[in-house]
C-alpha cells in the first residue's frame, strides 16, 4: 500500500493522515472545511515530535501530503479510503455514493464511526468495514475492525503495517468494544457529577491515580484476576461476585443532560483545564502517552508488545560515510531535561543501544549472550558538542578503534539531521564469560568480526578519542 486518501479532516482523520504519512505512505486529503490544512498540520506537528520517538529504529521517509478538492480527486489512485466525516448515517451514506463512482472495483471504504454498524454503513451498496481508531490516532495502536470477514482480515493486514493492532469484533454491536466501556464509565462519571458527589477533576484523578494505570499494561481481567491472590480469578468472582448485585452503579439509568447539568460540566472542566490551550493539552497528553508507551515497551506488555512488533519491519544498519550506522531515533521527551534539551544521562543511553548495536553487527547478538557470552563495559567518555531537542532524529556511526584479544574499544559518533556532530562516546569494553563474571577471549567467529572492523577503520582519524576530561581536542 503507498497511498490513503482521508475523507474528513478533523481531529481523528487529521490523526490517520499522521499515521499514514509518518509510516511512509502518500496521504491525498479531502475536507471543505477551509482551516483543514491548517488545522492537519497543527495534527502533524504533535505527531512528528511524538511518533518517531516511541521506536528505536528510524520511521520509513515521511509520505507526501496533499489536499484534493474533491472526494473523486483525493480517492483516484488510493489504495486506502479513510472516511472519518460526521457520525451522521446520511451524511455518511452521500459520502459513501461519491467515493464509489471513482472507487476501483477491488478497493473498499474504511470507516472511523464511532457507534454505527458496518451493516448500516453498507446499507446503500457500498463496501464498508468498520476501522474505528482512537484519538490519537498516531500514536494510540488499537483499530476496532468489524464488517464483511474478508474486508476485515484485509485491513487487519493494513493497520499492522502502520503499527497498530486489529480487533476484529466476533459480533456486530453498536459502538463496539471500546466504546461500550467508555459509555458506561461517562453515565457514572456524569451521575457522580449531578449528585454532587464529585467534580470533574476529582472522577479524573480516581481514575488516573489508580485503576488507569493498572489497566495500560493488563486490562481487566488480568488486573482482577492478580486480585485475587494465589487461588486467581475464582478467588476474586467469589470475593467481589456478590457485589455486581449491589447497588453500586447506575449504569442503566442515564442522567439527563438538562442545561444546569452541562453547565456544571463545563465551568468544572474549564476550570481543570486552568490556562492551558487545547493544544498545549494535547501535546501534554502526548508526552505523557510516549513516556508510558515506551515503560510498556521495554517489557512488551500491553501496547508496548505492538510497538515491538512494528519496530521488527523498520530498516536499521546502513552506513554513513563509510562507517556502519549502528543507530538512528528520535529524542523522546523522556530523554530531555527542564531546559528542554536532551540531558547527560540520554547521551550515556544513546551510546548504550548503539554499542548493542555494534555487538549485533559482529555476532555478540542476543542468542550469544544467552549463550553466555557477552561484552561488559569499563570504560566511557563523552564529549557534548552542541545542543539537542527532543523529536530530533539523532544518526550514530560506530568506529571499532581496538578489536583485538578480549577488548572492544568504540567511537561512536552522534550526528543531527544536518551533519552537525551532536556527541561523541568513546567506551571500552571487556569480553566477559557470564557464568564465571571474568573477561575471556570471545568466540572465534565474533573475534574475527571484530578485528576485520577494526583494521578497516584503522587508519580513520578520531578526533577526540583518547583524551583527558577537560582537553581541549
Amino acid at each position: 500500500m503507498s497511498r490513503a486518501a482521508i475523507i474528513g479532516g478533523g481531529v481523528i482523520g487529521g490523526g490517520w493522515a499522521a499515521r499514514f504519512l509518518l509510516n511512509g505512505r502518500d496521504v491525498a486529503v479531502f475536507d471543505p472545511d477551509p482551516e483543514a490544512a491548517r488545522k492537519i498540520g497543527e495534527v502533524l506537528d504533535n505527531a512528528r515530535a511524538s511518533l518517531p520517538a516511541l521506536y528505536d529504529r528510524p520511521l520509513p521517509r515521511e509520505g507526501t501530503l496533499t489536499f484534493a478538492d474533491s472526494v473523486a480527486e483525493a480517492v483516484t489512485g488510493a489504495d486506502w479510503v479513510q472516511e472519518s466525516v460526521s457520525e451522521r448515517l446520511e451524511l455518511k451514506h452521500r459520502v459513501y455514493a461519491e467515493i464509489t463512482d471513482a472507487l476501483p472495483g477491488d478497493r473498499f471504504i474504511a470507516s472511523s464511526t464511532s457507534g454505527f454498524k458496518a451493516s448500516d454503513l453498507a446499507s446503500g451498496g457500498a463496501p464498508v468495514v468498520v476501522v474505528h481508531p482512537f484519538n490519537p490516532v498516531y500514536l494510540l495502536p488499537l483499530a476496532e475492525i468489524s464488517g464483511d470477514a474478508a474486508l476485515c482480515d484485509r485491513a487487519a493486514e493494513v493497520v499492522i503495517s502502520i503499527g497498530m493492532h486489529p480487533l476484529v469484533l466476533r459480533k456486530e454491536i453498536d459502538a463496539f468494544i471500546g466504546n461500550r466501556f467508555q459509555e458506561a464509565v461517562w453515565r457514572e462519571a456524569l451521575w457522580m457529577l449531578k449528585d454532587g458527589i464529585a467534580t470533574t477533576t476529582e472522577i479524573d484523578d480516581a481514575i488516573r491515580m489508580s485503576f488507569g494505570l493498572r489497566w495500560a499494561q493488563m486490562g481487566l481481567f488480568e488486573t482482577y484476576r492478580i486480585a485475587g491472590g494465589e487461588a486467581g480469578m475464582q478467588s476474586y468472582i467469589e470475593q467481589f461476585g456478590p457485589t455486581l448485585s449491589w447497588p453500586w452503579t447506575k449504569l442503566t439509568d442515564v442522567p439527563e443532560l438538562d442545561a444546569a447539568l452541562i453547565e456544571t460540566i463545563s465551568s468544572q472542566s474549564d476550570a481543570q483545564a486552568g490556562h492551558r490551550t487545547i493544544r498545549e493539552l494535547e501535546r501534554l497528553r502526548d508526552d505523557n502517552l510516549v513516556a508510558i508507551l515506551r515503560g510498556l515497551r521495554r517489557t512488551g506488555s500491553g501496547a508496548g508488545g505492538v510497538l515491538l512488533g512494528h519496530e521488527k519491519t523498520l530498516a536499521e544498519g546502513g552506513e554513513l560515510d563509510g562507517l556502519p550506522i549502528t543507530l538512528r531515533q528520535a529524542v523522546p521527551v523522556t530523554w530531555t531535561d527542564y531546559n528542554g534539551h536532551m540531558n547527560e544521562a540520554a547521551y550515556l543511553e544513546l551510546g548504550t543501544w548503539a554499542t548493542d548495536g555494534m555487538m549485533k553487527l559482529v555476532g555478540a547478538d542476543a542468542a550469544y549472550v544467552a549463550a553466555g557470552k557477552s561484552f561488559f563495559t569499563v570504560d566511557t567518555r563523552i564529549r557534548y558538542r552542541d545542543e539537542v531537542h527532543r523529536g530530533t532524529v539523532l544518526t550514530v556511526t560506530t568506529q571499532v578503534l581496538e578489536g583485538a584479544g578480549k577488548k572492544m574499544k568504540l567511537f561512536h559518533r552522534v550526528s543531527k539531521p544536518d551533519g552537525t556532530l551532536a556527541a561523541t562516546l568513546e567506551t571500552l569494553l571487556l569480553h566477559t564469560d557470564l557464568t564465571t563474571r571474568r573477561a575471556c577471549a570471545p568466540e572465534p567467529q565474533v573475534a574475527q568480526a571484530l578485528e576485520a572492523l577494526a583494521a578497516a577503520h584503522a587508519r580513520r582519524p578520531a578526533e577526540g578519542a583518547g583524551g583527558a576530561v577537560g582537553q581541549r581536542n
